[in-house]
């Protein structure tokens, strides 16, 4: 019976589709489709699309394709003829594909496109008048059919046809939008809650043919969004900022369950695009921000305000902020997807056709969420409203995450719209933030969406542009802010509400996204201009939250160790706040860190680093000590005995018997064996003490003439930062005193390492460990060195030499370079002639290392040996031990080895230029017993001859050094630059690198080499050439571009100093014999008498605390430049320029 039946529907399906085809052939364009297609197809439409399921998949495509053709390419009709055709045939297309697999290929898909797109031109324009029950069907069954294929087909769209998609789904969208616009204003601010009990049908309203929309095209663009075309993108991105400017345009959103659809397949249509960018967005950022922003409280506005302690209260609820009361359910657990089934489930137990889907039940399944959008956490799904509006307030955090992403430039403007600036423990149910989502939303995921976003904003630039903030508490409620304060206050509200959920929250997920957060936020915020109070609070929150411990169903280890990460960033913090070292003193005079105390930073930290079962918390806990001992060193000595102690527990704790390869890379989680990070981490807790203790400040200059000594430029000399050396802060008077106490005991620090925790680690099996070791020597100063044990330094000596030498492992090699080159500087090292002979030894091989790391601290241990030598060369004429031909040699060998060096790479090339410079200043290159003569002028040709192609080929820190060994050169009393005929080229370079280098540092070191030579003899032939491009170069400064704004802050030192080198050369001027250089300065009088006069009011200005305090600066520049006016004055009465010279020596008695 049932094959009967199927038989004759087939039989009805290919009779109706041959009359078809036969009547339109015959009607030859006659405008009676519509009424054809009623008497054979539409008026069996049920039965036909039965039918369907027993046909062969080709044959229905085509019959289908061949009636969109027709009735797409039919001509216009009676409006209710044409509505009517097209409502029934995407009713018999949307029922049949219900059944049967389509078979088309590229052409019948555009076919079909085509025909849908005409179908819904002609419902949302032409038929605009018409009831939204009859046209909106139609147009969702054409929507719907064309996703199922899209779905279905996926793998086998071509770009092209993915495009087409795309276009379609937009022309649907612009075809609807004017009504959406009037759709949204008059239904924005309605509520559910008036309709409450009533079903709104499904095809009744615009809002489901737009969320269908957006579904199909965020569908399409994550398919195939990295093939889609710019304009296809920006085509997108347009009619989405259409949508979502209508969104802001109302103050308040309207709610209820069709519109929560609506925003969940608009936001996540958004989220798509956004995260593949294909140009800049910034002109859709504060848009796109605009809107988003309404989201944050949606579907809350009506629901209770949430209320909490205020911050110090000791009454916490167990999880922030709270859900709201569930009812009980004491049925079986379900799964939240088996929960869905059953849901569908009973839809289905319902009377009906079993084959054919009805129009809501279609409608459940396309709009219902996937299996992961419910979670128990997340309360029943019978609480459909309340889901809905968390997926959307999840869908907006997650599209401003993208933002921030796609354009972080852009989007730092929007700081002050989306963050907090005052009260951020307060509830705000209108002017809602990041901050108040993060806190006081019920729905979890939405809080971890709040979470991501502030991590991705703090992660961004905001590095850069945060520095300018600052925090003034005079700011008055509703008065003007400027941008660097508002900074200062939103940082202070981020910090006080991430302290607060820090304190309270239990959520694993949540809280180790609140560390996240909490990580680049330490890093960027400058809390010198932030309250005093505020990193101390910091620091004792987190202190208190790590021995408070977490929940034993969290990850424990994990929280802890990213709660220690973020109280080494707090410690780490440059410059050392004030109050957080008066913390530590107030600590450290209460005890705190003896054993029986149990309270304070220290304390913690040191019982942390003990934890040897979880290497992770103890490796985290020793980088955190380490940051201590190099930003607070003043302490250190309080609490060495503790350091010492744990490092060698752990130093005793490691396995020497574990193979090499066990070690690589092991943090460990067994205990009973640490593995070389942690051992690698306690070493260098135990140097960072070591250091601070015993007052290390970088290596020791030998220098004892500075370059840019001089009145002019006195006070512009900088201190320079050596990174590897504790910040040691400003001291009184009385600092100093104890600091000084402190450094000699030094020693006995020191002794005890070497003693006790060396001989673990010197030769370990791990070269991680011994780098670590051999690094501890580069950080001992002169003062301890020399108060070591004669044995003591014999054994730091040889244990350098022998690493540098005989270690396999080119990171050991590179830290005993280092050590060597720090160790040389020491004046009593120097005068040991064994010792500087075995150092140059151990450099020079590891100068031809094959690594470049190796050959960088090499050649810096190098530049540093030459410039050790000078200091003690005199002395070694007197040693009866000294050979000459020895010391010929070790000058030669010296020479050759940075001459080989200079055709090597920048970093290794700079320190090259350095050695020779150092070299240059005390080696004699004549015949002559001194120890320090090479016995060949060809050696200085060479020297100069690479320095000179240094200039050329190097960079700005090649050419810096360049100018600096020109000057020792020039410095060489042996050396008459007079008979020198590369004496006229470097001149000339000097002078060109002060007048054209974009880098101030590099002119300003230029000026201080051209005022080296002390005759006019010494400058030789190019006497008037430096004059005279002096004074060009003075009279242009002020035009000078700056190439960076870094450069600005040199500014003033390079016209210092270049004021400093033209009153020398000037001074010199008269005893020249060169006529063209005293006509030259007879024509520059004009201007050179200008510049004198404001150069002698500046006399009169005090610029500087030494000067108040000490008239012999400012009588040295008087002496300097009136030095320099006698000598014009000589020069001017000699070419009979009588007025110009009275005019130049009144000036000259005015300024005594």
């Amino acid at each position: 019976m049932a094959t009967s039946s199927a038989t004759t529907a087939v039989r009805s399906w290919r009779t109706a589709f041959l009359t078809l085809r036969d009547e339109t052939s015959s009607l030859g364009g006659c405008p009676s489709v519509s009424q054809l297609l009623h008497d054979v197809l539409f008026s069996n439409l049920h039965s036909l699309i039965y039918a369907a399921s027993d046909l062969p998949p080709h044959e229905v495509t085509s019959d289908l394709l061949f009636l969109l053709e027709l009735v797409s390419n039919a001509p216009p009709r009676d409006g209710e003829d044409s509505t009517l055709t097209f409502t029934h045939t995407c009713h018999l297309v949307h029922g049949i594909l219900q059944r049967v697999s389509f078979e088309f290929n590229s052409s019948s898909f555009n076919l079909i496109l085509n025909s849908f797109q005409s179908i819904i031109n002609f419902f949302l324009v032409k038929a605009a008048t018409k009831s939204s029950a009859t046209r909106f069907k139609p147009v969702m069954q054409c929507l719907e059919t064309t996703r199922c294929l899209t779905n279905v087909y996926q793998g086998k769209f071509s770009p092209l046809e993915i495009v087409h998609l795309v276009k379609f789904v937009l022309h649907a969208l612009g075809c609807s939008h004017a009504e959406f616009v009037c759709l949204y204003n008059s239904r924005a601010t309605q509520r559910s809650t008036a309709e409450s009990g009533k079903r709104l049908h499904r095809y009744s309203s615009l809002w489901e043919v737009q969320a269908l929309s957006f579904t199909m095209l965020g569908e399409a663009f994550s398919r195939a969004g990295s093939s889609l075309p710019v304009d296809m993108w920006q085509s997108i991105i347009e009619v989405l900022r259409k949508v979502i400017d209508v969104i802001a345009s109302k103050s308040v959103l309207g709610e209820d369950s069709i519109l929560s659809r609506f925003y969940s397949s608009l936001l996540n249509c958004l989220h798509v695009v956004l995260t593949d960018p294909k140009i800049s967005l910034s002109d859709h950022v504060s848009g796109f921000v605009t809107a988003l922003r309404l989201f944050f409280v949606y579907g809350l506005t009506s629901r209770p305000q949430f209320t909490f302690p205020a911050v110090g209260h000791k009454e916490v609820s167990p999880n922030l902020p709270s859900e709201e009361p569930k009812k009980i359910d004491h049925t079986p657990y379900r799964p939240p997807h088996l929960r869905k089934k059953d849901r569908l489930n009973i839809k289905q137990s319902k009377p009906q056709d079993h084959r054919i889907f009805s129009d809501d039940d279609l409608f459940t399944m396309n709009f219902m969420s996937s299996d992961s959008d419910y979670s128990d956490s997340d309360g029943s799904i019978k609480d459909t409203d309340s889901v809905q509006s968390s997926k959307v307030r999840v869908a907006a955090l997650v599209c401003l995450q993208d933002l921030c992403r796609a354009d972080p430039k852009s989007f730092t403007t929007q700081w002050t719209i989306l963050l907090p600036t005052n009260d951020v423990l307060r509830p705000r149910k209108f002017e809602a933030t990041l901050m108040s989502c993060l806190l006081f939303d019920p729905c979890l995921k939405a809080r971890m969406a709040s979470a991501s976003t502030l991590a991705a904003m703090l992660d961004g630039p905001s590095t850069v542009f945060l520095q300018v903030a600052e925090y003034k508490e005079s700011i008055k409620c509703g008065s003007f802010m400027p941008l660097s304060t508002s900074y200062g206050h939103i940082i202070l509200q981020l910090h006080n509400g991430i302290i607060y959920l820090i304190q309270r929250e239990t959520h694993d997920r949540l809280l180790a996204s609140l560390f996240k957060i909490l990580m680049p936020l330490i890093s960027c915020t400058p809390y010198s201009r932030m309250p005093g109070e505020l990193m101390p609070n910091l620091i004792i929150s987190l202190r208190a939250r790590i021995e408070e411990g977490f929940p034993l169903k969290t990850d424990q280890t994990g929280l802890l160790v990213a709660a220690i990460s973020c109280l080494t960033a707090a410690l780490s913090t440059s410059p050392a706040p004030v109050q957080v070292k008066q913390m530590f003193l107030e600590e450290i005079s209460a005890g705190s860190v003896e054993v029986d105390k149990r309270s304070g930073v220290l304390f913690t930290l040191l019982q942390c680093s003990e934890r040897l079962a979880s290497p992770a918390i103890c490796f985290e806990s020793l980088q955190a000590l380490r940051a201590v001992s190099h930003n607070y060193p003043n302490i250190m000595s309080s609490y060495w005995q503790q350091v010492s102690a744990i490092v060698f527990k752990i130093l005793e704790a490691a396995s020497p018997e574990v193979p090499a390869k066990a070690w690589k890379g092991h943090v460990g989680n067994t205990a009973g064996f640490i593995g070389e990070k942690v051992v690698t981490a306690a070493i260098k807790v135990l140097d960072e003490s070591l250091r601070a203790i015993s007052g290390f400040k970088g290596t020791e200059d030998l220098l004892d003439d500075k370059l840019l000594d001089n009145p002019f430029t006195s006070d512009c000399i900088r201190i320079k930062n050596v990174s590897s050396a504790p910040l040691y802060e400003q001291e009184s008077s009385e600092d100093i005193k104890e600091s000084a106490k402190a450094f000699q005991s030094g020693s006995e620090q020191w002794s005890e390492m070497i003693e006790k925790h060396m001989p673990l680690i010197l030769q370990h099996i791990s070269s991680m460990v011994r780098t670590a070791a051999v690094t501890c020597f580069a950080g001992i100063t002169s003062s301890v060195f020399f108060s070591l044990l004669k044995d003591t330094q014999e054994f730091i000596i040889s244990s350098l030499i022998d690493s540098a030498l005989h270690d396999e492992v080119a990171s050991v090699r590179s830290a005993a370079c280092r050590a060597i080159g720090v160790i040389s500087c020491f004046p009593q090292v120097s005068e040991s002639a064994e010792i500087i002979d075995k150092f140059i030894h151990a450099v020079e091989i590891n100068t031809h290392d094959p690594l470049v790391s190796v050959r960088i601290t090499a050649s810096w241990a190098l530049a540093n040996l030459c410039d050790s030598i000078r200091h003690c060369i005199d002395d070694f004429a007197f040693k009866p031990s000294i050979d000459s031909n020895a010391n010929s040699h070790l000058m030669a060998s010296l020479t050759e080895s940075a001459l080989n060096l200079t055709k090597d790479g920048d970093k290794i090339k700079s320190n090259a230029v350095r050695g020779l410079g150092n070299l240059s200043r005390f080696v004699k290159y004549t015949s002559s017993s001194h120890p320090a003569s090479l016995g060949d002028s060809r050696w200085l040709e060479r020297i100069v001859q690479a320095l000179v192609s240094c200039v050329t080929t190097g960079n700005v820190k090649v050419q810096w050094n360049v100018c600096r060994a020109l000057s020792n050169l020039f410095l060489n009393e042996t050396i008459n630059l007079e008979e020198m005929d590369w004496a006229p080229s470097v001149f000339s370079i000097l002078l060109l690198l002060l007048r054209d280098s974009s880098n101030f540092k590099i002119r300003i070191q230029a000026a201080a080499a051209l005022a080296v030579p002390s005759s006019v003899s010494d400058y030789g032939k190019s006497f008037s050439d430096v004059v005279q491009g002096l004074e060009h170069i003075l009279e242009n400064l002020g035009a000078d571009h700056l190439s960076a704004p870094s450069s600005f802050k040199y500014r003033v030192a390079l016209q210092k100093q270049l004021t400093s080198t033209v009153l020398h050369v000037l001074s010199l001027a008269s005893s020249s014999d060169h006529q063209p250089l005293k006509d030259f300065l007879v024509k520059k009088s004009s201007f050179l008498e200008e510049w004198f006069k404001v150069l002698c009011s500046s006399l009169g200005e005090s610029t500087t605390h030494l000067e108040n305090e000490n008239n012999s600066v400012g009588n040295q520049k008087k002496e300097m430049i009136s030095k320099a006016m006698r000598s014009l004055i000589e020069v001017y009465e000699g070419r009979k320029q009588f007025a110009v010279a009275k005019k130049f020596e009144m000036m000259d008695s005015g300024i005594w």
